[in-house]
């Protein structure tokens, strides 16, 4: 679906929705005080931990850590994107989406992309019932028995055949929800023609089920060996995966998910009973993929062919594969013995050993620096030094934590030398104050000081800016640990005035300062309600008077470190009015 959605848009919805009502409509809710609890839908519990705020328009579990505005629950709860989100809600909501498409915003409805869908759905029945009846079916039911496909995969897969003619699909279907569809290739003389001719076909579906495209395979040596369906307005090559919609309907939190190239590497894991893995549609692997993965499982398992060409793209994947890995996520690398694929292999072994293959899988660092040291000799200098160079852009793609620690540390032993991270370490803390960086705060075990008291309430109580803007801060004099977050929150609010938390905390989203903003906006406070306001304004004016002494006290420090006469004009008036 092209065009931007607007922030005003989604700052509407966030208005409109009610976040107990949407919540109650997954999760039955109680009323307790001035929340609604319930047993967490995010991991398993006897005693409610849940707690969703009406007023703030945000939910928090006490359990799990589980948190966010009712953007963000539809997302971990039904396994969405964010536009996935957005559009959800919209409906819950009763109002269409609202894009914009170069300067002109349109009400984009579902009714807008329903015909595409339903086209995709007709035409995967239609090929489902000519693989069955079609006379000329025949060698597409013959090449699946002898592939080992059984009638039990054939139905789940809903695999189908196209047959061998150029128009089939416009007799029994609307011709321009076919081209819509990208079923039907229109050439330069305006003729119409089957996409799909004479190939076995893979319906393509979502997490929700809808068939968004096709993979069609030949049945004889005639190139190109697969054909996929082109980029459409419901399908991204690069954001699908084959058999995660099959996969989900059997283990909605798979322990790990196994990427592997072909859609017959599918179907053959799952009917040996390894359920849990999933096919990119002929493109390498993209972080769109590993992202829309991991909501699912902590642990990927890249699976590739042991050629040469299935090591080339193992290698290929090192770009994207740094640049998703976040806490809490894994990658394995598996190299399959040459000559095999998955479907092989796992006829040849059993699922057993094959699933021992899976669990010896390589971890990411030893895969990582195990592939470099082959293209450089560790015994040289000069073979050390482009070893080092060769592993430094991978490394700098980490986010920062204990995990890019090691992974330098042990770049700087197997270089013999500390190789420098160029990058600014990050943390807010209160000796630590680097913008963007900040480490998220785990309530209850970190100390509450003035600074998150302030951030925290803001966050809480946007509202509270009428009493920031009466002080008519000097951003530029002030000195305390979380400064510049709360310069950037305040920047935040005073752009839009946002109606409530829930509508702040999404301008943050995908900043780099999401995760602290989430855990300040979590933070339980213990104010009472009618107190926010007088506890805000003491807290923020002994912020701003502890500014105002640190920096006396560093000026009077230099002054006599350097005396009089070495202060600058502006330094000794500003002296003489502090003394």
């Amino acid at each position: 679906m092209s065009g931007i959605i607007p922030r005003a848009f989604i700052d509407d919805l966030l208005v409109r929705v009610d976040i107990v009502d949407l919540v109650d409509a997954h999760v039955p809710l109680k009323k307790t005080g001035n929340n609604f609890v319930a047993r967490c839908p995010f991991h398993t519990e006897k005693t409610p931990s849940f707690s969703v705020n009406r007023n703030k328009q945000l939910y928090y579990c006490f359990g799990c850590g589980a948190s966010g505005n009712a953007i963000g629950f539809l997302m971990d709860f039904n396994h969405l994107d964010f536009v996935e989100a957005i559009e959800d809600l919209a409906s819950f909501v009763g109002v269409p989406v609202l894009r914009d498409t170069g300067g002109i915003s349109v009400d984009v409805d579902k009714q807008t992309v329903a015909p595409v869908y339903s086209v995709l759905q007709n035409v995967a029945d239609y090929y489902v019932e000519q693989l069955r009846f079609a006379p000329e079916a025949k060698q597409a039911v013959e090449y699946l028995k002898i592939r080992g496909v059984n009638s039990s995969s054939i139905k789940n897969y809903a695999v189908g055949f196209a047959p061998d003619d150029w128009n089939s699909l416009e007799a029994r279907f609307g011709k321009q929800q076919l081209i819509d569809a990208g079923l039907l290739v229109v050439n330069d003389d305006g003729r119409a023609y089957n996409r799909f001719r004479g190939r076995l076909m893979f319906p393509i579906r979502d997490k929700r089920a809808r068939v968004v495209g096709f993979g069609a395979r030949v049945l004889d040596d005639s190139v190109p060996k697969y054909l996929n369906s082109p980029e459409t307005v419901v399908f991204q090559k690069n954001r699908e995966a084959y058999g995660l919609y099959e996969l989900l309907k059997k283990n909605a939190r798979p322990a790990r998910i196994l990427i592997a190239e072909g859609y017959m590497d599918v179907i053959a894991l799952a009917q040996a009973g390894v359920d849990y893995a999933v096919a990119t549609l002929g493109t390498a692997t993209s972080k769109a993929h590993l992202d829309l993965l991991f909501r699912y499982t902590s642990e990927l398992v890249l699976c590739f062919d042991g050629d040469v060409a299935g090591r080339q793209a193992a290698w290929r994947a090192m770009d994207v594969v740094f640049a998703a890995i976040k806490e809490g996520r894994q990658v394995r690398v598996m190299l399959l013995p040459q000559g095999d694929d998955p479907d092989s292999l796992i006829k040849k072994e059993g699922r057993q050993s094959f699933e021992q293959r899976i669990s010896g899988a390589q971890t990411l660092s030893d895969y990582f620096f195990e592939t470099l040291a082959s293209q450089a000799s560790l015994g040289e200098i000069e073979g050390r030094a482009h070893f080092a160079e060769l592993a430094h852009p991978f490394l700098n793609k980490l986010p920062e934590g204990i995990f890019k620690q090691m992974m330098f540390a042990r770049l700087n032993e197997l270089a013999k030398m500390p190789v420098k991270q160029m990058l600014s370490s990050g943390a807010l803390s209160d000796s630590q104050n680097n913008r963007g960086q900040s480490r998220p705060l785990v309530q209850g075990k970190t100390q509450i000081t003035p600074s998150r008291m302030v951030i925290a309430l803001l966050l809480q109580n946007p509202r509270l800016i009428e009493f920031v803007e009466q002080r008519e801060v000097v951003w530029g004099e002030l000195e305390f640990p979380g400064v510049e977050l709360l310069q950037t929150v305040v920047n935040k609010i005073i752009q839009k005035y946002p109606a409530n938390a829930a509508i702040l905390l999404e301008m943050f989203r995908d900043t780099s300062e999401f995760k602290t903003i989430l855990a300040l906006t979590n933070l339980e406070l213990l104010v009472l309600d009618q107190d926010v306001e007088n506890v805000f304004c003491a807290t923020f004016d002994r912020l701003l008077a502890q500014a105002k002494t640190l920096k006396r006290n560093r000026l009077l420090d230099h002054a006599v470190a350097v005396g009089l006469a070495g202060l600058t004009e502006q330094e000794r008036a500003e002296l003489k009015g502090k003394i």
